[in-house]
């Protein structure tokens, strides 16, 4: 899949402390726009900045890239009129602002939001927020130590078929919980080649969706097992030649949660389902939830959702319901949190949700390194949905 591809496809497609904070935030700035620099003005930048400048609370003031002329670019392109930067220091020097949104490759991540948070400003990080739950939990230390807020990719929690899907299993619609099944797959990205590099992989770029809306639907996860292997050992990249693939392109992940539930995911760069990945055909899914009294399927991708197909009756066939998406699109994160800060009005979103997700991921690859289950210690604020 190469950069347009993937432009086009999108486009069709704890804390009480913390919370204090929020509020105190909001109540001392009742009648200030958030102002906001974007780090990293590749790809997913095209679909992040139209989105924050949507925002008549938000005001992006600094662009920054380690290539400034792609700051200078979408500067000029998305008529931001922002300043511009060639790295995170000379951004914290220069104009002020409140928020970071962090959209570099996700191996600088957490090196990058910890900078942001020791400088004084909110975070909100594209997934993974960090490289492993324990350099992720001391950034959350970091924030909530300063006072400040961090959020991490995605949003899938925001969609209204997620709400859906949550009502239907606490009224208990679906019956007793059994099992469910995620998948998020393409062919994997040419335009850049950390995807496939130490710390990069499927699992945090695709599967941390499903693994976002599974346990937000049903629970923490209590333990791991998986597998995950290099399916395609040599990827050809944009401007690059052939590179070694180093992270899994291929992962298959069991997740066990309370009262007996067991979910899986599969996920990679090497699954060919173009039709699934434009996210448009209302016949595919992407999520599947089953009970002893009914099943429910997610239409669409979880970032990119287009209703919920459910299943209830032995009589007659499944419907098609939920469908009114309600304006959610997969960008919308760092609005939503964005905003949160100057409402004081708590999102749905939540770090510590996406602190589980990124200990699932490694757990994951210890699962696969040792052939043992891995037992997990985080836990999020559940159900996400009330």
């Amino acid at each position: 899949m190469n950069r347009q591809e993937f432009l086009q496809s999108t486009a069709m497609a704890g804390a009480a402390v913390l919370l204090s904070s929020l509020e105190s935030w909001a109540t001392t700035t009742p009648d200030k726009k958030l102002r906001v620099a974007v780090i990293g003005c590749g790809s997913v930048s095209n679909r992040y900045i139209p989105q924050l400048l949507s925002s008549k609370m938000i005001e992006v003031v600094s662009l920054c890239d380690i290539k400034p002329e792609r700051a200078v670019a979408q500067n000029k392109q998305y008529n931001v009129n922002a300043k511009t930067y060639a790295n995170i220091d000379e951004m914290l020097k220069g104009v002020p602002f409140d928020m970071m949104v962090t959209l570099t490759d996700m191996q600088i991540h957490g090196a990058l939001n910890k900078k942001a948070l020791m400088a004084g400003k909110h975070v909100w990080s594209e997934k993974p927020m960090a490289n492993t739950y324990a350099e992720g939990k001391a950034l959350l230390d970091l924030a909530k130590s300063k006072k400040l807020r961090l959020w991490g990719a995605p949003a899938v929690v925001n969609s209204p078929q997620f709400a859906f899907m949550s009502k239907q299993i606490q009224e208990g619609k679906l019956g007793r919980i059994a099992s469910a099944h995620g998948q998020y797959g393409h062919t994997g990205p040419t335009w850049s080649s950390f995807f496939y590099e130490k710390d990069g992989g499927s699992m945090p770029d695709l599967g941390v969706y499903n693994m976002a809306t599974l346990t937000g639907l049903l629970g923490p996860a209590r333990s791991v097992m998986a597998m995950t292997s290099i399916v395609n050992p040599e990827r050809t990249i944009d401007g690059k030649g052939k590179i070694k693939v180093v992270a899994e392109d291929n992962a298959h992940i069991l997740l066990q949660h309370d009262k007996g539930v067991i979910s899986h995911v599969m996920c990679g760069f090497c699954y060919f389902d173009p039709h699934g990945h434009e996210a448009g055909n209302q016949t595919l899914h992407s999520i599947q939830i089953y009970g002893d009294y009914g099943n429910m399927r997610l239409i669409g991708y979880d970032w990119e959702t287009n209703g919920v197909m459910l299943d209830t009756d032995w009589e007659k066939p499944p419907v098609l319901v939920s469908t009114d998406k309600g304006g959610y699109v997969w960008q919308e994160g760092a609005n939503v949190v964005g905003e949160s800060i100057l409402t004081g009005i708590e999102p749905k979103i939540n770090v510590e949700h996406a602190l589980h997700v990124l200990e699932i991921i490694e757990a994951a690859r210890k699962s696969q390194a040792t052939g043992q289950r891995i037992k997990l210690k985080s836990k999020f604020p559940f159900p996400v949905i009330k």
